[in-house]
């Protein structure tokens, strides 16, 4: 094992992972909700695990070579992270959580059922497979950095970058669960819909050229 190249995969994807984008957020208010967090990690981990092995692999050369298919997947994505951000600034604006405003450690218990697990797989391979940033990120930006180790040691380089996927998700999707309490009243509900709405706007906004 080359742990200079563990090493080197692993800093580069916590440095790219960590930021709050789209999939982060839908993570952390899945979390919240304690709705189906187990599935929603499993699939971001094992997504990422494919991502990362593609790149690595040689399928950002591929995605350089035929920028087409990258334009096509780029905005079929943006249009989704359109709808999804319009959408949850619609339930800002009249937030469906007046359901939270009860007490007991059971709060979110009623919002998480509502929740069916197909639904929650849906829209978790959705926030990462039609995900701009995610192309961008871990196929283009972890894979080229990949293809750039010596070739013995790009598996080591992709397996440090594999590390730290499980770690990150299953901390923002079980961590997140500590905030449950805030979110007891609508009001809370608003502001984290209302932020999340936004920033994905703006991830969409940004990647328009």
């Amino acid at each position: 094992m080359n742990w200079t190249a563990y090493s080197h995969g692993a800093a580069l994807c916590a440095s790219l992972i960590v930021t709050i984008g789209a999939q982060n957020a839908f993570v952390l208010r899945q979390g919240i909700m304690r709705s189906h967090v187990g599935k929603v990690v499993a699939l971001c981990t094992l997504s990422d695990f494919l991502l990362i092995g593609a790149g690595v692999g040689g399928a950002s050369a591929l995605a350089m070579r035929y920028p087409r298919l990258v334009e096509v997947v780029l905005y079929g994505g943006l249009a989704y992270l359109a709808w999804f951000g319009i959408s949850t600034l619609r339930r800002a604006w009249r937030p469906g959580h007046a359901i939270m405003e009860v007490s007991g450690e059971s709060a979110a218990a009623p919002a998480a059922g509502s929740q069916s697990a197909w639904s929650v797989i849906l829209m978790t391979l959705a926030f990462t497979w039609l995900n701009p940033h995610v192309y961008v990120d871990v196929l283009l930006l972890i894979g080229t950095a990949g293809a750039r180790e010596p070739e013995g040691s790009r598996m080591a380089f992709a397996l440090g970058a594999m590390t730290v996927s499980p770690l990150w998700f299953a901390s923002l999707g079980y961590a997140s669960r500590l905030l449950a309490p805030l979110f007891r009243k609508a009001t809370a509900w608003r502001i984290l819909d209302g932020a999340v709405g936004s920033m994905v706007l703006l991830v969409a906004a940004a990647q328009l050229r």
